[in-house]
């Protein structure tokens, strides 16, 4: 093998390399949102056609090209709302969790699970989601802004039966209580079981739209649950909220 086999190798492998990467990189952004199909499907589109022209297999080569492109712009056009707001976010990442210290971190998550744990028992419902990289402005500006330390006592108030802001979300930004009474949008998917209320449905649609983490208290059921990108975390007891929450928060740092 001359050296100029082995460029041609290494240039293959590396080409290789970079497709992967970029693919990747693009499902992290969509993950836990309807695009992901989108995303999945237009991947091993793209890996079958560069094999295709690698091998020489020109028929399936011509197929694939001509079948991308119009599969493409279908796809694009049904999943044109989540795209959309994909990009929207491109450029908008923060950094309000990673200036956060662990014992600070530790102390608020302290604070939330003491307050729903009190509130599971009294059988009020609760809705809380934490920023984390994706900004919460939009849904912020639907409530009332506060500007308030987190505490265990305050998170009770504010979903105290009667109370105004009991109905809508609590915002935590940077460790604070930035909102209350905040709207957050519906889940669109049909597959959720009927026992979930609006709580939960809007806990997930905010998290198919943000990288929030979205803790809901059921006051039918008592249980606490944790949303994230879309999955939904149930019967959870106050220590395993703890522990979860924490495990995201982290990871996303």
């Amino acid at each position: 093998m001359n050296l100029a086999d082995i460029f041609i190798h290494w240039k293959a492998i590396v080409e290789i390399a970079i497709l992967w990467l970029v693919i990747y990189q693009v499902m992290l952004f969509f993950e836990g949102t309807r695009a992901i199909q989108l995303v999945r499907g237009i991947a091993l589109i793209l890996v079958a056609f560069f094999f295709f022209q690698k091998l020489g297999l020109e028929r399936l080569d011509w197929l694939f090209r001509n079948f991308f492109a119009t599969s493409v712009i279908a796809l694009l056009i049904i999943f044109h709302p989540e795209i959309r707001q994909g990009l929207a976010r491109l450029g908008q990442r923060n950094i309000f969790m990673s200036a956060m210290a662990e014992e600070e971190l530790d102390q608020m998550l302290k604070e939330i699970t003491k307050a729903v744990e009190s509130l599971s028992g009294y059988k009020i419902g609760a809705l809380i989601a934490i920023e984390m990289h994706d900004p919460l402005s939009g849904y912020l500006e639907s409530g009332v802004l506060l500007d308030a330390k987190v505490s265990s006592e305050l998170i009770q108030a504010v979903f105290t039966p009667n109370n105004p802001l009991h109905d809508g979300g609590l915002i935590i930004r940077r460790g604070r209580i930035a909102s209350a009474g905040a709207l957050f949008p519906l889940v669109q998917r049909q597959d959720i079981d009927r026992i979930f209320g609006t709580r939960h449905r809007a806990a997930l649609g905010l998290s198919e739209e943000t990288d929030a983490v979205i803790i809901v208290v059921s006051e039918e059921r008592q249980d606490i649950s944790l949303v994230y990108r879309g999955r939904l975390h149930t019967n959870l007891s106050h220590e395993n909220l703890f522990l979860k929450a924490k495990e995201i928060i982290k990871a996303r740092k």
